[in-house]
């Protein structure tokens, strides 16, 4: 072999063990893929779709209200809304959100899963712990029902995008 080939074969190989380093970083550090089980964030999030999340920003911001978050507990992973932050009093009232008493518009919500949500509360979010609830209000497994108050470790990453399948491709809201 020679003197040339032997150069760009190692040049190769030195560019594969960047790229796969890079994407090892990314992947563990930067940006990590979910898929959605379930029907509790209809309409936002269907069922089997696959969502690019962002695993830094939680480092150098806090959640924030309207946030589409991954919750990760100890059996299984929870795509949910973060709906309140630490000291916020909840409430739902005639199928309506108060948030320390003011009433919330729910843009992301269409009329159907508002007319499903039930009355609830008021409740105070403890520090340190986040509200959240799923988008198809009527059947999700959240805050209110079985899911508890959220710790924020617990809260993983920010959902980015919808990657998968392509035709629902596009950033989540």
């Amino acid at each position: 072999m020679s003197e040339q080939a032997k150069n760009e074969w190692l040049e190769w190989i030195k560019a594969i063990a960047v790229a796969i380093t890079l994407a090892f970083i990314l992947r563990t550090f930067f940006f990590a893929t979910s898929i959605v089980e379930g029907a509790s964030m209809d309409p936002t999030l269907e069922n089997g779709e696959r969502v690019m999340f962002n695993k830094i920003i939680y480092y150098i911001d806090e959640p924030d209200r309207g946030d589409i978050v991954i919750i990760e507990r100890p059996v299984k992973s929870y795509v949910k809304r973060i709906i309140g932050q630490p000291g916020d009093s909840i409430e739902i009232r005639n199928h309506t959100l108060f948030i320390n008493g003011e009433e919330q518009t729910q843009g992301y919500l269409n009329d159907e899963a508002i007319d499903a949500t039930r009355d609830f509360g008021p409740v105070e979010v403890p520090d340190g712990k986040y509200f959240v609830m799923g988008d198809n209000r009527s059947i999700s497994k959240d805050s209110r029902n079985g899911l508890g108050f959220v710790k924020e470790e617990e809260i993983i990453g920010r959902t980015e995008l919808v990657i998968y399948p392509l035709q629902e491709w596009g950033l989540t809201k």
